[in-house]
């Protein structure tokens, strides 16, 4: 990290950083779509005809949906605990193809060393994944010693994905002894519905276009910054401290 990037990241003032998991953090290798899809087999004892629909939701979204589009009444799943069993057991046959499948996205591993060594940061995930499969999916590229893992937002907290906010930020006030608002919680992610979630549940946003979305359509849906990927440390640091703050780095 260079000097000038070294003093933006310690220029920033308390913040809550909650980084989206797939397609920001890492690439998956369809591992995701092969866990859901294995889920559905181990509820349903048939494999699914129709391939889920992933990005921006939640497991039990990913899940209720899934079921629906292959002729599964869902009326007697209401719950995500319902599903949390063959999830985890899906994951544990499909996490060994992560490492060979999947990788880490550009940037990513300088990005989150520099603002774990920023006493004012705190950062975590916030992903429609339940708590234990992100461990699964971050763990084999052993990105998750950078966040902690105990606040996240994930998808076993709730079912809508604008209500993690504020699940992770009740964990970070229970562990730390910290509150941020509005203004201090600043989510990352590829999606429109993480700028949903990001909208709806409180939270500024930087977008990253490594998903299925380009710039002009993250920009469109209102993020607060959007930036091509995360490779150039430096104007990812000055994204932050602009959204953190309403001013240019120095």
């Amino acid at each position: 990290m260079t000097e000038s990037s070294t003093n933006v990241a310690a220029s920033l003032p308390e913040t809550l950083v909650l980084w989206d998991v797939d397609h920001t953090l890492i690439e998956n290798g369809g591992v995701s779509k092969a866990t859901y899809a294995s889920a559905f087999e181990l509820l349903t004892g048939r494999p699914p005809e129709v391939r889920p629909q992933t990005d921006g939701r939640t497991d039990f979204q990913i899940m209720r949906e899934l079921l629906a589009a292959n002729s599964v009444d869902v009326e007697g799943y209401t719950s995500i605990s319902q599903f949390e069993g063959p999830l985890i057991k899906a994951m544990e046959r499909n996490a060994p193809d992560l490492p060979r499948l999947g990788y880490i996205l550009p940037g990513v591993v300088a990005a989150l060393t520099s603002l774990s060594a920023v006493p004012a940061v705190v950062q975590s995930v916030l992903t429609g994944n339940i708590a234990p499969n992100a461990l699964s999916k971050l763990a084999p590229f052993h990105l998750d010693k950078w966040v902690d893992l105990d606040v996240g937002g994930y998808g076993s907290d709730d079912v809508v994905r604008s209500n993690l906010v504020g699940a992770a930020r009740g964990k970070v006030q229970r562990k730390y002894d910290r509150t941020f608002d509005e203004s201090s919680t600043v989510l990352i992610g590829d999606t429109l519905l993480d700028i949903k979630a990001a909208h709806d549940g409180g939270a500024k946003v930087i977008a990253v276009a490594t998903g299925i979305y380009g710039m002009e359509e993250l920009t469109a849906a209102g993020a607060d910054a959007v930036l091509e990927d995360l490779s150039d440390l430096g104007r990812f640091l000055a994204a932050l401290h602009y959204v953190r703050t309403g001013y240019a780095s120095v």
